[in-house]
């Protein structure tokens, strides 16, 4: 079995999982399952976060099969159970989001669209949100709809602070240390509940931690330098007229509260340039939306159920 399977997070029954390969030759693991409840509804594809693995959303996909829906997730490469892209595994590495977005297409054409019925609709959070807005143009013609749950749109802090974090990414990838962890960065995997900006659900906390205790081979740690150099690269675009007007997919952004990793406001502003998307902030949420305290698990998936067609029947 290709997925990681515990007492205290069992793999969901009828699971199909394998590999596919990218077009620029990175191996990307799959998960497909079917839906537990009727009518159909469609296909929903998730799109994880940094440092996300498929064994994470078990508790999501049974929710979205319990709604009629088939259900496809996958590990972006250099993380969970995909291809590592450097010596040492636990640095999250991409030279380009153009990269990330080539994993979204492969699962789309060889798991999601070939074999699972439409429509289509994607499920992304933080990183995942970023990947499904940069991949864009080639979605027009795959995806219904979009639910992005705190999309990565820019990082929170302050736009001197992200200027010069961004300057010196830079200056880093020109003289060679693009593999190098970002500044203060380490390959720890494991954090501690008191001070976690993730989630404030103990318990789901807990088990995304027993996972990587189990399975620390599905963990990542931080980020190198031209990771957050292409994330800046992704982010800046967001902004250019262009992406906006050309932005296809209708999407409904969904904003934490009290996140302190992606900018909410950034997310909400970027929602009133682009005629395709709708913004809902769920206040008091932390950054994991999916993963947070079942109050504010409610709203989402209130929204979701309004957002997506037929989902609520």
């Amino acid at each position: 079995m290709l997925l990681v399977d515990t007492d205290f997070n069992r793999v969901p029954e009828g699971t199909e999982s394998g590999f596919v390969q990218t077009e620029d030759n990175v191996k990307i693991r799959w998960a497909r399952w079917a839906p537990t409840g009727a009518p159909l509804k469609g296909t929903v594809t998730i799109v994880q976060g940094r440092t996300e693995f498929i064994e994470k959303y078990f508790e999501v996909v049974e929710e979205l099969r319990a709604r009629g829906f088939y259900v496809v997730a996958f590990d972006l490469r250099g993380q969970g159970g995909s291809e590592r892209l450097l010596k040492n595994e636990r640095r999250g590495h991409v030279e380009s989001f153009d990269e990330f977005a080539l994993d979204l297409h492969a699962v789309l054409d060889n798991v999601s669209l070939s074999d699972c019925p439409g429509p289509h609709f994607l499920l992304g959070h933080s990183t995942g949100g970023a990947v499904v807005m940069h991949a864009n143009r080639r979605l027009k013609t795959k995806i219904d709809r979009a639910v992005l749950t705190a999309p990565l749109v820019g990082l929170a802090m302050s736009g001197r602070i992200r200027k010069f974090a961004g300057a010196l990414a830079k200056s880093l990838v020109w003289v060679g240390m693009g593999n190098a962890f970002v500044p203060g960065g380490n390959d720890k995997i494991l954090v501690d509940y008191d001070g976690n900006t993730l989630t404030s659900d103990p318990e789901r906390f807990k088990r995304m931690n027993d996972i990587l205790e189990a399975a620390p081979q599905l963990g990542l740690g931080s980020p190198t330098v031209s990771w957050f150099r292409a994330m800046g690269m992704a982010t800046e675009r967001f902004k250019e007229p262009e992406f906006q007007i050309e932005f296809g997919v209708p999407s409904l952004v969904i904003g934490a509260g009290r996140d302190e990793i992606v900018s909410t406001d950034d997310a909400e502003e970027l929602c009133r340039s682009c005629p395709g998307m709708s913004f809902l902030e769920i206040r008091g949420s932390r950054h994991e939306i999916l993963m947070e305290r079942d109050p504010y698990r409610e709203q989402f998936w209130a929204a979701f159920d309004a957002f997506i067609p037929g989902s609520a029947d």
